[in-house]
């Protein structure tokens, strides 16, 4: 008896309880993951990597965060400015561990996660064929393009929260806040994306579901920003994301809040 599908199932409307269903598409990937031997398998070379990853730019902040901080802002001799100094050195530091995480993996693991993708694909019920090789190219090219333009988009948000830090007092905590935010609407629309982008959806599309499904999409990319905090956890975070935006992407299709993909309505003509 085959299990049942893994995508799950979205109301008909948004509403703001999406919120906690998309925190839960998270607890589907990882239940997949360890069902598909393929997946778990690719999930785990993805894991390796990402572990190596995560590491070194924990070792590159440790080393170079203070020089960095120190050639913008001297620290002070008083007490309660090496606290303001030393807080604005610990909230940057971790913006910028998780900024790297969501820029060095996905970029080392680009080969990997379209066959993640694929992978996931096929699990649930219904699946769309594998795509052709002529389509696979297309996908690549799309899929390129879009990488650069969301990880522009990434850096011009921070770049205009970063002026809060010269704020006294609060100004490095509403930095941190907002900026993780940011950080996770923009980790639901760069792994919603990547199957959207092998099937040949336009952009204008993702930024679509990402404002008409806002609770949904933004519980997603929560999910995600925190489970780069669990140790150990943290390193399957990739493949997780990118299985829990597959399903993500199939739970939109199947509500009807997508059209068609466009590769399907090409290899029918």
């Amino acid at each position: 008896m085959r299990p049942a599908s893994p995508v799950p199932t979205l109301s008909p409307r948004p509403r703001l309880s999406d919120f906690l269903q998309g925190v839960g598409v998270l607890g589907r990937a990882f239940g997949l993951i360890f069902r598909s031997r393929r997946l778990f398998l690719l999930s785990s070379l993805c894991a390796v990597l990402t572990a190596i990853t995560l590491v070194g730019l924990a070792v590159l902040l440790y080393r170079y965060a203070p020089g960095l901080l120190e050639s913008v802002w001297a620290r002070p001799g008083s007490w309660y400015g090496q606290a303001g100094w030393y807080t604005a050195l610990v909230l940057g530091s971790l913006v910028a561990w998780v900024v790297g995480a969501n820029v060095a993996p996905p970029l080392l693991l680009t080969p990997l996660q379209d066959p993640v993708s694929e992978a996931t694909e096929a699990e649930c019920a219904g699946a769309d064929a594998v795509l052709s090789p002529a389509s696979f190219v297309r996908s690549m090219t799309t899929g390129l393009l879009h990488t650069l333009a969301r990880m522009a988009l990434l850096f011009l948000g921070l770049a205009v929260l970063l002026p809060l830090n010269l704020l006294p007092g609060l100004g490095s905590v509403a930095f941190t806040v907002l900026a993780s935010l940011w950080t996770m609407l923009w980790m639901a629309a760069e792994h919603l994306a990547a199957p959207m982008t092998r099937h040949l959806y336009p952009f204008a599309q993702v930024r679509r579901m990402l404002r008409e499904r806002r609770a949904l999409c933004l519980g997603f990319g929560a999910g995600v920003y925190l489970l780069l905090w669990v140790p150990i956890l943290n390193t399957f975070f990739l493949p997780v994301a990118i299985v829990g935006g597959t399903l993500l992407y199939r739970a939109l299709r199947e509500a009807g809040d997508l059209p068609p993909p466009p590769d399907a309505r090409a290899d029918a003509k």
